[in-house]
Parts: C-alpha cells; structure tokens; sequence
C-alpha cells in the first residue's frame, strides 16, 4: 500500500486515455501535469491552474523540457475560475490542496474557494470520470478543507457519484488523505 499520491496516480492512470480532456486544478510543480499530458496524448488536452506565478513557471519549464507544452493551457488564477477557461466537458479534474512544495507555505488553499472549484470541477466531468483530490491536513486550513470535505463529499447523491475516502490510519494526523468522486451519470 502507497500513499495519497500513489493511489490517486494509479486512479487517473486506469481512467484517462489519449485524446481526452482534463484539468489540473493545482498545478503546484507541474508533475502532475506533466503526467496529465503523456496521459492525454498528443490529441488530448490539460488545463492546468495555480494561484503562483512559481508554480506557472515551473510547470511551464518542466512541459518545455518534455516538448508536452502544446498539449496544456496553463492559467495563474484560482481553480474556482476554471469554468471560466473549459467549457467542455473533462474526463479527470486533479487537486492537491496545501501549499506549494518549496514555496512561501503561507500561500495555502482554501474552504471556501476548494468548495467552488470541487463543485464546478464535478458538473464539467464526463459520465466515467473521476475527480481525484488529496488533501494534506498538516496546516490549520488543511484540518479545515478536509473537515469540510468529508462532509461535502459524504452529501453527494449515490446515485450519481460514488465516492471513496482513503487514509491511513496509523500515519499521524498531518498525513494526506485522498478522496475519489466516480460520475455515473
């Protein structure tokens, strides 16, 4: 058994195939999205989102060394405008809430803008897609995001979503969680 990171990766890898669409809503580093867009193949296409210029820039240099920077639109604003951006309908949305690793930690997510994001992030999914989000409580707003989205996540319908929560439960209280949205229909 791997962590958050690893079972949202082998989710997305079962899920995203070339030619599909899908949104990085964290783009942090950019390795997520880099992974999105070998995913998605040279017919596919990622959005990719971060609130830094460092992130943009990051991900931008690490897409340009692996000449996939003609597969991805990346945007420095918020992921609770991605609708602003995509208008299609996606295949897989990606968050990693917390802060950007190796930046100024203070820069965090938040409640209120995750909760936007998460519901915009599911009315664009594909019937078959999958949200996957993990959530990294080792922060005040993390304890909070993840509070929060447990319940949000525990009030969508069963017959339109399923819905995992994965934890390890002997991994201390600052260890990330992932959760997993399927749309059915």
């Amino acid at each position: 058994m791997k962590s958050a990171r690893y079972l949202a990766r082998d989710i997305l890898s079962c899920v995203v195939q070339p030619g599909d669409t899908v949104i990085d809503a964290t783009m942090g580093n950019g390795h997520d999205t880099v992974f999105l867009c070998e995913a998605v193949g040279p017919s596919g296409h990622v959005y990719a989102f971060d609130i830094q210029e460092q992130a943009v820039a990051s991900t931008e240099a690490l897409l340009r060394r692996d000449n996939l920077l003609d597969r991805a639109d990346l945007f420095c604003c918020g992921h609770q405008h991605m609708d602003e951006h995509v208008s299609n309908p996606v295949r897989a949305v990606v968050f990693n809430l917390g802060w950007l690793p190796g930046g100024d930690h203070t820069v965090t997510t938040f409640w209120e803008t995750t909760r936007e994001a998460v519901s915009k992030a599911l009315n664009l999914l594909l019937p078959g897609g999958v949200l996957v989000l993990c959530a990294y409580p080792g922060h005040p707003e993390g304890d909070r995001e993840r509070h929060e989205l447990t319940g949000f996540f525990a009030t969508l319908s069963n017959k339109t979503y399923n819905v995992l929560h994965q934890r390890f439960l002997n991994a201390g209280p600052g260890a990330p969680e992932c959760f997993v949205v399927q749309k059915l229909i």
